[in-house]
């Protein structure tokens, strides 16, 4: 275990440096340019009779050359040119905000002021979307790295200071017990820091609250434990009426080429094996329900179906037009 956590750290503290530091135009000549103008930053849908908004925190420049593991030579630069991009591409940071029972239940947090200008907007978008964030009843975690817990606290404050934050326990005992900040490696600290900072507020003020995995969190929500990406990453069904929504949190981040060949992992990654078995796994059962999936880094809103497709899986975003609520 303890190797298995120096390992995630060593691989978590190269990966954002690079993503960090990468040029946002690196092999721009590779990729179709396009001028992005500036988006409302939230899609609205429905699943049977609860609305669900999808919202953006940004998004950020990642080097998938650098970050993938397990690929095949020539596999990434051949993946990603076939949806015309090159390997650096722009990762989405969704989030997604679920009514159910007269309460506003908001899924990951965004970053906050963590990692840089491009990230930090859901709040805004929460706003645009006409939601402030002391309506936010609840804010469910699907895991404690930066980019899904920074949006908790802003100047010292709570963002969301009339919510409870749930966190799966496993993921909670990995980063929020005081022996982990302690006996973590100087050059890894600040992720613990992050992690703790942003939480135990929440902790002190008697708003944290952990669960396991099959827990029904709130009517129509109910937690599944996929375990891969960290010690308790959680992914959060949604239900109703027969609808059925799953978010999938951080079960895959590069849809060019993780779809088609599941075997690759990031270095993000703590356990890059059992993260590759519980994708098969999510995927598998996502293709037998032919049930909505919803990513948090696939290109926003991220939503749409996954098929089977020889070894690998193919990924369908939704017809946007057909799930506007009526």
């Amino acid at each position: 275990m303890k190797n298995q956590a120096t390992l995630f750290l060593k691989t978590l503290a190269l990966s954002i440096l690079i993503s960090t530091v990468v040029p946002r135009l690196a092999n721009a000549q590779e990729s179709t340019t396009v001028k992005i103008l500036p988006q409302p930053g939230y899609y609205n849908m429905q699943i049977g009779d609860l609305p669900v908004t999808v919202l953006s925190d940004g998004t950020n420049p990642l080097d998938m050359a650098q970050l993938l593991l397990n690929a095949k030579p020539g596999e990434l630069k051949s993946g990603f040119a076939e949806s015309f991009l090159s390997t650096t591409v722009e990762s989405s940071d969704n989030e997604f905000l679920i009514r159910t029972d007269g309460k506003l239940i908001l899924v990951d947090a965004g970053s906050g002021d963590l990692l840089g200008a491009s990230f930090g907007q859901l709040t805004k978008s929460l706003q645009n979307a006409g939601v402030q964030p002391e309506q936010i009843d609840a804010v469910l975690l699907t895991h404690l790295h930066p980019d899904h817990v920074g949006g908790l606290m802003r100047n010292g404050k709570m963002v969301f200071p009339n919510a409870t934050i749930y966190i799966a326990k496993a993921e909670s005992d990995f980063w929020l017990i005081p022996e982990a900040l302690k006996n973590a490696p100087a050059a890894y600290k600040p992720f613990f820091e992050y992690a703790q900072n942003a939480a135990l507020p929440y902790a002190k003020a008697g708003k944290l609250k952990a669960f396991k995995s099959g827990d029904v969190l709130f009517p129509g929500i109910t937690a599944l434990g996929s375990a891969g990406h960290t010690a308790g990453h959680t992914s959060y069904v949604i239900e109703s009426n027969g609808d059925k929504l799953l978010i999938l949190g951080d079960l895959i981040h590069a849809q060019a080429v993780q779809f088609a060949d599941p075997g690759i992992a990031i270095g993000y990654d703590s356990d890059p094996k059992e993260a590759v078995s519980t994708r098969r796994r999510v995927f598998d059962d996502a293709v037998k329900g032919k049930y909505l999936v919803a990513g948090s880094h696939l290109s926003f809103p991220g939503v749409g179906h996954i098929k089977a497709n020889g070894n690998g899986y193919l990924w369908i975003p939704v017809n946007y037009s057909t799930i506007v609520p009526k």
